[in-house]
């Protein structure tokens, strides 16, 4: 008898422990992540106009103008030199 009332007691011990060690995975999982934003933002212009596109902060016709700006830009500065193939 003094048997099965100690396995009784170590079997409800265990069950206790599973159950809290249960809760606390679940509040863990509960919690959110503390990650910081800069982590995600865009890191050139054009993720800055595309952000702004998502976010409803300019108009379609406004990203594509901006876009249009920086490849004129980006040709100026940058000139695309195709090499020239005599056959």
């Amino acid at each position: 008898m003094l048997i099965l009332s100690l396995l009784i007691l170590v079997l409800a011990a265990a069950c206790v422990l599973a159950v809290r060690g249960v809760r606390a995975d679940a509040r863990a999982e509960a919690e959110p992540l503390n990650v910081p934003e800069a982590l995600f933002g865009p890191e050139s212009l054009e993720g800055v106009l595309c952000a702004q596109l998502l976010d409803g902060e300019i108009t379609r016709r406004q990203y594509l103008r901006s876009m249009a700006g920086i490849a004129a830009r980006d040709e100026e500065r940058h000139p695309l030199v195709v090499p020239w193939h005599e056959d």
